[in-house]
């Protein structure tokens, strides 16, 4: 091999090398761990980019990026916090998209407890009733709308165990110290299983729809490895994953 050919080969692999192996931080709703890990891991197989997460509540990232946070890429649990980032600045337009729509789940980590009904939440035989932080997290607000609608909450709420995200929530119940909770259905649901214990998959018309949307932020803007994620996000190998866990499409 000449020289000449020898240093455009070696030039050819400096370039290649250096749109690959990048990193991006991504703030990801509590409720997607389950599938956001998976779809991390195929990610970084696939492109050769590492994704470097933090979970938590929606509320709390959009303070934590209104601060400065140096977060890339929010994969949010509603729709209206990036499309907020969007208009104050904070994400780039046109980049937000919806990648899932949520469902919420009364569940037990106890057999019997929880009624294919809900009218559990009407007889109140139960010390604590786990459910996120109405204030900071999308699916605790969304519980609280549906004891609204059945007439309970002011009932319940001395029974309330607030959980900083859904995902506290979800411990509080599997652990036991909460008799019963509102959790994520990705979080007791994997390719048609329903984990041990009991649940009612709460009805759609009982709270609002959630939408989950992600978007690029402006801190990602010149990241290939950000504005990759979010591309593979919409493939069919990460919808797969989504649709195993219970989301809707």
């Amino acid at each position: 091999m000449n020289a000449l050919k020898f240093l455009g080969l070696f030039a050819c692999a400096l370039i290649s090398g250096l749109s690959f192996g990048a990193e991006v931080n991504v703030a990801v709703a509590a409720n997607f761990t389950g599938p956001m890990e998976k779809i991390a891991s195929a990610f970084g197989r696939e492109t050769g980019h590492k994704a470097t997460i933090a979970y938590g509540t929606v509320g709390k990232f959009y303070a934590q990026i209104k601060n400065g946070a140096p977060f890339e890429v929010l994969i949010s649990s509603d729709a209206e916090t990036p499309s907020r980032l969007e208009q104050e600045g904070l994400a780039i337009p046109a980049s937000r998209f919806t990648y899932a729509v949520g469902k919420l789940v009364l569940w037990s980590a106890k057999p019997g407890v929880v009624d294919d009904k809900g009218e559990v939440l009407k007889r109140g035989a139960y010390r604590h009733l786990a459910l996120a932080n109405p204030k900071m997290a999308v699916y605790g607000a969304a519980a609280v709308d549906v004891m609204n609608k059945l007439g309970v909450a002011s009932a319940l709420e001395p029974k309330f165990v607030l959980g900083e995200s859904v995902t506290q929530a979800y411990q509080f119940t599997a652990s036991g110290n909460a008799d019963l909770g509102f959790v994520a259905l990705s979080q007791i649901y994997q390719d048609g299983r329903f984990a041990s214990g009991s649940h009612w998959v709460v009805p759609a018309e009982l709270y609002p729809r959630l939408r989950q949307d992600a978007v690029l932020l402006t801190k990602g803007r010149n990241n290939p490895a950000a504005t990759e994620l979010l591309a593979y996000l919409k493939s069919e190998a990460a919808k797969e994953i989504i649709r195993a866990y219970g989301y809707e499409l």
